[in-house]
């Protein structure tokens, strides 16, 4: 089961992951600096999935977890900034400087990638496609496991990979 959680949006305003029971979820981690991230957001790869999947109702979460003075992190402004200059599609980007989230859940790189069913267990976890590098012309022949498990999942079909490992920058985690 995906474990619980409450983070601040770009707007101030707390979301928690229970307010989307019964409804598909994806988790992104994200860092704008990191070269993997630019991949699918300068070919707006990501931005194209994050569109046709909360146009079928997808809640698509996007979390900014590196630390405070890290590389990566962000303030809300700086946030709103990105989304609007990316013109990007997801729900909400949270804000997680403290790294909670990412410890809860064991996010070790931008972009780890989760989809949450609507009874709220993982069906996916890992890399966003095939192709562990930051060349944006790797997409068109890559496997995009997240677009994969989140077609089988809306399918009614088990997840053929539910498990894959996630490439990218690691989230810079606050210090203890």
């Amino acid at each position: 089961a995906a474990p619980g959680f409450s983070l601040p949006d770009t707007n101030g305003k707390t979301r928690s992951l229970s307010e989307y029971k019964g409804k598909y979820v994806v988790l992104e981690w994200f860092n704008p600096e990191c070269p993997f991230v630019k991949k699918h957001y300068g070919s707006e790869n990501m931005q194209k999935l994050q569109q046709e999947y909360t146009g079928k109702g997808v809640v698509w979460l996007t979390i900014d977890s590196n630390a405070t003075g890290t590389e990566g992190n962000l303030t809300a402004d700086q946030a709103q900034k990105i989304m609007t200059s990316w013109k990007t599609k997801q729900t909400a980007l949270l804000l997680d400087s403290d790294s909670n989230v990412a410890k809860l859940y064991g996010a070790k790189n931008t972009p780890d990638m989760l989809v949450i069913n609507p009874e709220g267990k993982i069906v996916y976890e890992g890399a966003i496609d095939s192709k562990a590098t930051p060349n944006a012309a790797d997409i068109p022949n890559s496997t995009n496991y997240v677009k994969a498990a989140l077609d089988e999942s809306l399918a009614g079909k088990p997840v053929s990979n539910p498990t894959t490992k996630p490439y990218g920058c690691s989230v810079k985690y606050k210090s203890s």
